[in-house]
């Protein structure tokens, strides 16, 4: 039990491990003995699982290690959604969630997410002190005399977000849309909400591969090919993508134009704001694109700033009064709903965008761009033979030719130029991996400024 102490750590969105290595049955009942000795006996708690290779197993092994503690347990009885899994832990009053998922990472892994009772992601506190209890106690996991019945956690969501979205406006309209499951949770659950409307749904990789069809099912540019040329050859008017567990998004408009996560949080803003007149607040991340900036100035609404990890925009969002909060991966949280990130919601608001304005995405895309600014942003990761740390006293006062007029350093390093352009560093907290970001309004200027940073890494090393 002492190794598992050491093989379980918590990232900045649970434990993740490979499966048959680190993640395994013994180890994942370790870590629920610990959320138990935690949590206290008495309280409730929700498990669910995304569709991974064994997730089945290894969230009925946590389940029984809670209920031997005296916990009251939701099961879920099928793969579903991590926001399914946030949700029911918010509307059943639950002290806390367990998702068993590696999210977006490779098929051989696995993962755990805690969520708090608000149904949001657990806080640093939480974990550091849940990783704390490991191997404190003994295993709790005998055979139940009274075994879990599993349950159906997906139907409640799905009226819940049936009743967020405006059914009635969209009823009629008959926008053609493709979904991209990427053979995660995600399943066609926007299908179920959708049901009774004239919009035309379709669907790609929305069965159940544990493989992933020998990918990996995160919603970036380069694994949407077949998206794009389907959306641009069968004359789609919006793609979407979700991620694994399906808290991720990615949209794709007509002629195949990818829609970085970025601009959706824009997109997500101005709707909420503009369609549904909504009031609040705009959150993005130290990373985050300057259109934000742009946007919530024109709307005269705060904007926010947090460190990487949707985490802190949970938080901001359970104490604040936030219309929209997003990060670069995709992640996207709304008002009136939990306080966590859901794919499939962003996705049919951005079907109801579609909706009041009468237009297809690219359309919109094209109006937001010339109002807010047409921004590239583009990232690279190093991967380095030891971890180091830009030093700032090499750091440069100008970037190609544009002086540097403003240097952030509460997560990694943003040197911010006088025309918005930027380059940021941020290093990995667990491998010799540093994080290149930038953003320019060309494309040709963002590539030359993370060349300009692997440039600067690699004179440190």
């Amino acid at each position: 039990m002492s190794n598992a102490v050491s093989q379980i750590k918590f990232g900045t969105d649970g434990w993740r491990a490979i499966i048959a290595d680190t993640y395994t049955l013994e180890n994942v009942r370790i870590l629920a003995q610990a959320v138990a000795d935690y949590l206290g006996a008495g309280k409730k708690v929700a498990v669910g699982f995304d569709t991974r290779f064994m997730s089945g197993k290894f969230a009925e092994a946590a389940a029984i290690v809670l209920k031997n503690n005296g916990m009251e347990v939701i099961l879920s009885d099928r793969p579903t959604p991590t926001p399914a899994l946030s949700f029911i832990v918010k509307s059943h009053k639950l002290d806390l969630g367990i998702m068993i998922t590696a999210s977006h990472n490779p098929a051989e892994y696995n993962g755990f997410k805690i969520k708090n009772s608000a149904g949001g992601g657990a806080s640093q506190e939480i974990t550091r002190t849940v990783e704390g209890l490991l191997g404190r106690n003994p295993v709790k996991d005998a055979a139940l005399v009274d075994p879990i019945k599993p349950v159906d956690i997906t139907k409640d969501y799905i009226s819940f977000i049936r009743n967020y979205i405006d059914l009635k406006k969209i009823k009629n309209k008959k926008f053609k849309v493709l979904v991209d499951s990427m053979y995660g949770s995600g399943d066609s659950f926007i299908a179920q909400v959708l049901k009774g409307t004239s919009i035309k749904l379709e669907f790609m990789r929305n069965t159940i591969n544990p493989s992933f069809g020998g990918g990996r099912p995160e919603p970036v540019e380069e694994n949407l090919e077949e998206l794009k040329a389907r959306v641009k050859n069968e004359k789609f008017d919006l793609g979407i993508a979700l991620d694994g567990d399906a808290d991720r998004i990615a949209a794709v408009a007509p002629g195949g134009v990818f829609i970085h996560p970025q601009k959706i949080l824009g997109l997500l803003a101005l709707h909420l704001n503009q369609d549904r007149h909504w009031s609040g607040g705009l959150v993005k991340t130290i990373c985050g694109t300057t259109m934000m900036d742009n946007i919530a100035k024109f709307l005269g609404i705060k904007l926010y700033e947090t460190p990487v990890g949707f985490k802190y925009i949970s938080n901001l969002m359970e104490t604040e009064d936030i219309v929209a909060g997003g990060e670069e991966a995709g992640g996207m949280g709304v008002k009136g709903y939990i306080p966590e990130r859901d794919g499939t919601m962003a996705g049919l608001l951005l079907i109801e965008m579609m909706v009041y304005r009468g237009k297809d995405m690219l359309k919109i895309l094209n109006e937001t761009e010339k109002a807010f600014g047409k921004y590239y942003y583009v990232r690279q990761d190093l991967h380095l033979a030891k971890r180091v740390e830009p030093k700032k006293e090499n750091l440069p006062s100008e970037l190609l030719g544009r002086k540097v007029v403003e240097v952030k350093d509460y997560d990694g390093v943003k040197l911010i130029c006088e025309d918005q352009s930027w380059l940021m560093f941020r290093g990995s907290g667990t491998e010799p991996i540093m994080r290149t970001y930038a953003e320019a309004k060309s494309l040709t200027q963002a590539k030359k400024l993370l060349a300009l940073g692997k440039d600067i890494i690699l004179r440190d090393v």
